[in-house]
């Protein structure tokens, strides 16, 4: 195996055991909601103005999906809808107050996660940081070059 691949089953390996790790404690936390819907909520308690397609291109989703699943969180009082005076057209959403309530749920968990994980990133020096930055930032760029390719297009705050 080269060193591409080790990299790359590497990233896979992580993203399986963090993903495997903090399942069990999320689905604890958050059992009435569905990981797509925590994700949304996620996404509108982080951003001003959030709408369909916003939401959609933030989480590789189609905006089809994205209105399913905003119909189900208005639905179940996590999320309102509405406009703003000067654009009738547009639809944007916004937490109620128990969408917060699962919006603070989420971040508490990811505060504990990373508290769980600070050993790791206390070893890691400034320089290891920036370099592997660097790489996410440089290999980030290829891959919106690559859907750009496909006709696709990736809208991101």
């Amino acid at each position: 195996m080269n060193q591409e691949e080790r990299v790359m089953t590497e990233f896979r390996n992580l993203f399986g055991k963090l993903a495997w790790l903090n399942k069990s404690k999320m689905e604890e936390s958050l059992k009435e909601h569905q990981s797509s819907e925590v994700h949304c909520i996620e996404y509108i308690g982080a951003h001003t103005d959030p709408n369909v397609t916003r939401i959609a291109a933030a989480l590789y989703m189609t905006s089809g999906a994205i209105s399913k699943i905003m119909k189900k969180l208005i639905r179940k009082g996590l999320i309102e809808s509405y406009k703003k005076p000067d654009n009738k057209k547009e639809i944007y959403f916004k937490l109620t107050e128990r969408g917060a309530d699962v919006y603070r749920i989420h971040e508490e968990l990811h505060k504990e996660f990373q508290e769980r994980d600070k050993a790791v990133f206390e070893q890691v020096t400034p320089e290891q940081f920036e370099g592997m930055l660097r790489f996410m930032e440089s290999y980030g760029r290829h891959l919106d070059e690559q859907i750009r390719k496909q006709g696709l297009e990736i809208k991101t705050d």
